[in-house]
């Protein structure tokens, strides 16, 4: 089986290449736009690709012919999604869309990555069959990239929750990263009390992804992490786990931060469906901190 995956040079993208030689029997071709970053390609070949280029999209896709494809590409920060709502729409949307005609031309199985900001945070933790209603242009254009997925005969769309971890050259930082290094330099940070999550080690995000493309997993599943808590819970079990002060923290509620996109209060998943359906089987958080930690070199 080929295996082809988007934004591999991205923290998912990395730890899905990470994890390949965990599939010897599959072929794997990591793309994403511009050079490839990453060091560790496991047992994956490398192709540039541009997903808002529907022409490189089908070139790329059809020279490899894959017969499942891993679509993580995306703009994922919030904010930036708000402020630059075309550059969303381009990336989010768009580029789902080339890639779901790409798959449909191939006759490939479509597993795309979605995110728990389809909600609106008011009745979580959520199940695959919850209805979504997006309060942010970045939760809309997931949203809409999952009607266009949804039009194929094959597909996974994977739905996940504030993904975290240590990879090479990342272009941005994630929760645990950041809280980290504010919390060694004892650098004021306001962090919030009303928002509730399952956080997910990108190790875990990856196995999901495979799983699905492995076994052409047809259908919506939750893939998180299974402990579910604040934002300020998570601060305090990584100060806790890295022996840091919590004195430079302020425990404020989201109306405070005046972000340009809002957030979803109370999101999270119920992830028995993928557990018993895939075999996905994730790490708790305080072992994604170990796992962490040991990556780091600390």
């Amino acid at each position: 089986m080929k295996i082809l995956y988007t934004g591999s040079n991205g923290l998912l993208g990395q730890k899905i290449s990470h994890a390949t030689p965990t599939f010897p029997q599959h072929e794997f071709l990591a793309t994403s736009r511009g050079a490839n970053r990453t060091q560790n390609m496991g047992t994956a070949a490398y192709a540039s690709m541009d997903i808002t280029d529907r022409e490189d999209v089908l070139r790329v896709v059809g020279e490899f012919q894959p017969d499942a494809i891993i679509h993580g590409a995306a703009m994922t920060h919030v904010d930036e999604c708000e402020l630059y709502p075309e550059q969303a729409t381009l990336m989010n949307v768009e580029g789902t869309r080339h890639m779901a005609e790409a798959a449909q031309q191939v006759g490939a199985h479509l597993v795309h990555i979605s995110t728990d900001f389809i909600f609106d945070g008011k009745d979580g933790p959520y199940k695959e069959e919850a209805e979504p209603n997006p309060i942010s242009h970045y939760g809309w254009t997931k949203l809409e990239a999952e009607k266009i997925v949804e039009q194929l005969s094959s597909y996974s769309i994977l739905r996940t929750v504030l993904v975290i971890g240590m990879a090479e050259d990342l272009s941005r930082s994630n929760i645990v990263l950041w809280a980290k290094g504010a919390l060694e330099k004892g650098q004021a940070i306001n962090v919030v009390d009303d928002q509730f999550r399952t956080p997910t080690l990108a190790e875990d995000l990856a196995q999901g992804a495979l799983l699905a493309a492995d076994q052409r997993a047809q259908g919506v599943f939750n893939i998180s992490g299974p402990d579910y808590m604040s934002i300020y819970e998570l601060v305090g079990q990584v100060a806790q786990h890295f022996n840091l002060s919590m004195d430079s923290v302020t425990r404020v509620d989201s109306t405070t931060l005046n972000q340009p996109a809002k957030r979803p209060p109370i999101t999270g998943f119920d992830i028995s469906k993928a557990r018993k359906e895939l075999g996905y089987a994730p790490h708790t958080f305080a072992e994604a901190l170990e796992i962490i930690t040991q990556q780091a070199g600390l």
